[in-house]
């Protein structure tokens, strides 16, 4: 459903991009469209990245970022001790251990990051999910829509602040 939220990002989205020298927004949104992985870090108050990164799956709604992760993860508490801004990086290079840093080559973004709990948000997020990933969603979906009725699962919102 097409909402004036929606519509609002939307613009918002492309006028951002447009700020962003071309080859950086077209490598990123290209990326978000066809990466499977982004690596992500919470930014700590000082300006330095976490030691806490991670690899993780995402879906991307043409303004938002969107993770599902267990509520005991860092990337779940993070935003409720005020690390609410997030690196990210976007691309598939595998593990984050076994890249030796190289997945900061990936185009990135820098992102506002919120805990989601409206279940329209969920649902929407969940199909999307089952779009992107359908062999994987076989396997998860109940996983991930069972964990966010219980609250063993998060539904986090990263809002890019360039895009």
């Amino acid at each position: 459903m097409l909402t004036r939220r929606t519509l609002i990002h939307g613009a918002m989205a492309g006028a951002g991009l447009a700020m962003l020298p071309r080859s950086h927004a077209e490598a990123l949104g290209q990326s978000l469209q066809s990466s499977d992985l982004i690596y992500l870090t919470p930014i700590q108050s000082n300006g330095t990245e976490s030691s806490c990164q991670s690899e993780i799956w995402f879906v991307w709604d043409g303004a938002d970022i969107f993770v599902c992760t267990g509520t005991k993860s860092w990337r779940a508490t993070a935003p409720g001790l005020g690390l609410d801004h997030t690196r990210i990086w976007v691309g598939d290079m595998g593990n984050w251990t076994r890249t030796n840093g190289r997945y900061k080559t990936l185009p990135k973004v820098e992102a506002k990051t919120s805990v989601i709990s409206d279940t329209a948000v969920h649902k929407k997020a969940l199909a999307m999910f089952g779009k992107k990933y359908p062999l994987a969603w076989l396997r998860y979906e109940s996983e991930f829509t069972e964990g966010l009725a219980d609250g063993t699962r998060t539904l986090l919102r990263y809002q890019p602040d360039s895009i």
